[in-house]
């Protein structure tokens, strides 16, 4: 049984807010009648019994990392698995430090344009540009893989260096790399590892991304027992054309797929 759960939560971001309305345009999107409920692997998603829409996490401003991470280990009690809807990138640390409670020697496999591995950015250790220092500075996870990447500066390069992190560049990228992981494994989409052509609603405008389906594709090859995943970055207030909105809807339904077959 899988837990989906939104946390509309964007006060971490460094440019522009707008991902807190991301749980609701996205649910919208995968109700529309503009698509349907199945999976490309003929999975009928409606009314079905093995997945739960769980609501939204109410994230107190006060103390946003510990509510978030209560609210996920509190459905992790309840359920083996959760699919949380971002929000910025600032709420994977905190999903992260519930899931790692449950499912332990956590592998991760993290799609973005950029690393997240700052220590800390504008004096804010928690926000949206470093949940993957604190994760991997806490120990929780032994494999950290980041895919997409092309913003990689000085202080990230360093950072990686010092966590061990693998990180394949987008300008190494092709599409015969395999992602293969022993153990369980975490998947952690960020909308902006896919090229503003496909997906504009980011916060960010990176060229040079994935396609929509080499993303779909790394969700269904691959390989390894994944227990939880995220869906962050997009942004409604940048998709006037409601493409990535549908975009968002369809990852949401690939990655629920993945996650119910396991």
């Amino acid at each position: 049984m899988i837990s989906v759960v939104g946390v509309p939560y964007d006060k971490a971001s460094s440019f522009m807010q707008g991902p807190a309305q991301a749980p609701f345009v996205i649910r919208s999107a995968f109700h529309s009648d503009s698509s349907n409920y199945f999976t490309e692997s003929g999975v009928d998603l409606k009314n079905h019994p093995h997945w739960v829409d769980a609501g939204n996490i109410v994230v107190r401003e006060s103390s946003p990392v510990s509510s978030i991470e209560a609210g996920i280990e509190n459905l992790l009690s309840q359920q083996p698995k959760v699919l949380t809807l971002g929000g910025d990138h600032s709420i994977t640390y905190p999903v992260l430090k519930a899931v790692a409670k449950k499912h332990k020697e956590l592998n991760i496999l993290h799609l973005d344009a950029h690393a997240d591995l700052y220590d800390n950015f504008e004096g804010d250790k928690y926000s949206h540009a470093c949940p993957f220092a604190r994760i991997m500075e806490e120990g929780l996870a032994v494999r950290l893989v980041q895919a997409g990447i092309r913003t990689l500066n000085t202080h990230q390069r360093q950072q990686a260096a010092k966590f061990g992190v693998e990180v394949i560049e987008m300008k190494d990228w092709n599409s015969t790399i395999p992602f293969k992981f022993l153990g369980p494994v975490y998947l952690s989409l960020d909308m902006d590892a896919i090229d503003p052509a496909f997906a504009p609603g980011v916060s960010h405008h990176e060229p040079g991304g994935f396609s929509s389906r080499e993303v779909i594709s790394i969700i269904q090859r691959l390989k390894g027992n994944l227990v939880g995943a995220d869906l962050v970055e997009f942004n409604p207030t940048r998709d006037a054309s409601g493409i990535t909105a549908m975009l968002a809807a369809k990852l949401f339904k690939e990655l629920l797929d993945r996650l119910l077959k396991e």
